[in-house]
């Protein structure tokens, strides 16, 4: 009884309106102390432990570094560089998107932060190139999914804080299955163009003006080599890297590019402070959530359930998916995350899918709930940037669902993508 009370009230305070971190915590803290009588100073003292952990220590750093690097416009840098060379290809032009947005996926870790920082160089290069508006808009808001799967991730960073994963391992885990997604994006944006006349005459490739501009824009090139290579190499923790990052960013946009002034870089520190503490404050909404499945003995429940019913691990997987797709419908990918996290990978462990593989498998139905309506914060995102209406982006969003799809499936029954370079 008390844990339908619980599902209804947080349903009916998120429909109101409330923010899905107050949601959270009001639930939690209602229940844990009239419910359970826990003392409000353990309530306490387990809300601020959701946030007292070293790893989370790098969201603020990886956000101000991404959201710099938006605002300097290094965008036009990236798309100037691979735009020389993949003219030869008819839809070239929408391929150098696919690139930039691995590119700054491996920046700024958040599929939002990506899709805003190409959409407003996209939407106007595209169009002028013979591109519709509106695939330019759309192959920008699937691309930007690509910010949620390679590192750094905030995503990773989330599902490592709450279920207590290596967080470098997760990092590194996200490589191959995000340059897949990647690959996978890039040829149908190629086959679509293709189809539909976009872009004109491909044009020789050339390789003098790639010459010309690497210089110029090997400074940004280098960004994500250093966090991933570094990491990777075992030289950083994710936390020390993320700060690091920071400090080159600022390099980037005063000293080598000069493309922002010292009050723009502290106007985008605010914000990132801001974007931040959202994150914790959904972040403390979860651990107090925890602390109440946990008294309830909701996971206890279920794998118990899971047991008994001999659920063998495709049918688990089936149904998880279809579930999550379904939820990110109508919330947002941290809330999917800090909610479900608890409760998923727990019972993932009793049908043996290993636990990276499983955060890989929730970090790609993230990405797919970025661009699912009613709720994809990519589509508002590409809508509010391109002025091109919601509905129209959506339609033009949906021949990329067969993609996202397949990649779907293949990092759901290839557990090898996940597991091969950890």
């Amino acid at each position: 009884m008390t844990t339908l009370v619980a599902i209804a009230g947080l349903f009916v305070l998120v429909f109101a309106g409330v923010h899905i971190a107050i949601a959270l915590g009001l639930v939690a803290i209602f229940l844990l102390t009239f419910n359970f009588q826990v003392p409000v100073v353990i309530v306490a003292q387990t809300a601020w432990s959701s946030v007292d952990g070293y790893a989370l220590v790098a969201i603020p750093f990886f956000v101000f570094a991404g959201n710099l690097m938006s605002r300097g416009n290094i965008a036009l840098v990236i798309l100037d560089l691979v735009g020389t060379l993949v003219r030869a290809i008819r839809g070239g032009v929408a391929l150098a998107l696919t690139f930039a947005a691995v590119f700054f996926a491996a920046v700024n870790g958040s599929s939002v932060a990506c899709a805003a920082a190409l959409g407003p160089a996209a939407t106007k290069l595209l169009p002028a190139e013979g591109y519709d508006k509106r695939f330019a808009a759309a192959v920008v808001a699937v691309g930007g999914t690509l910010g949620v799967m390679i590192p750094p991730s905030l995503s990773f960073i989330l599902i490592g804080s709450i279920v207590g994963l290596p967080i470098n391992e997760l990092f590194i885990a996200g490589i191959l299955p995000g340059l897949m997604e990647a690959a996978m994006i890039g040829a149908a944006t190629i086959i679509i163009a293709k189809v539909r006349g976009y872009g004109g005459r491909s044009q020789p490739a050339d390789w003098r003006g790639f010459g010309r501009q690497l210089p110029a824009a090997s400074g940004a090139l280098f960004l994500p080599v250093l966090i991933i290579g570094t990491i990777y190499a075992g030289i950083f923790t994710p936390t020390e890297v993320s700060a690091l990052a920071a400090l080159y960013a600022v390099f980037l946009v005063l000293i080598v590019y000069r493309s922002a002034t010292l009050g723009e870089v502290w106007g985008t520190l605010r914000e990132s402070v801001q974007q931040t503490l959202m994150i914790y404050g959904v972040l403390i909404g979860s651990g107090l959530l925890t602390a109440l499945l946990t008294r309830l003995g909701v996971t206890e429940e279920l794998r118990t359930i899971l047991i008994a019913a001999e659920i063998d691990r495709v049918t688990f997987l089936i149904v998880l998916n279809l579930t999550l797709i379904v939820v990110g419908m109508f919330l947002d990918g941290i809330s999917v995350i800090v909610l479900l996290s608890p409760i998923v990978f727990p019972l993932a462990l009793v049908v043996g899918i290993h636990p990276i593989h499983m955060a890989v498998i929730l970090t790609a139905l993230v990405e797919i709930a970025t661009i699912t309506p009613p709720v994809g914060l990519n589509l508002f995102v590409m809508s509010r940037v391109s002025g091109v209406p919601l509905h129209q982006i959506i339609r033009a969003v949906a021949p990329f669902f067969a993609v996202r799809a397949a990649a779907l499936v293949l990092i759901n029954a290839f557990p090898w993508l996940s597991l091969a370079l950890v």
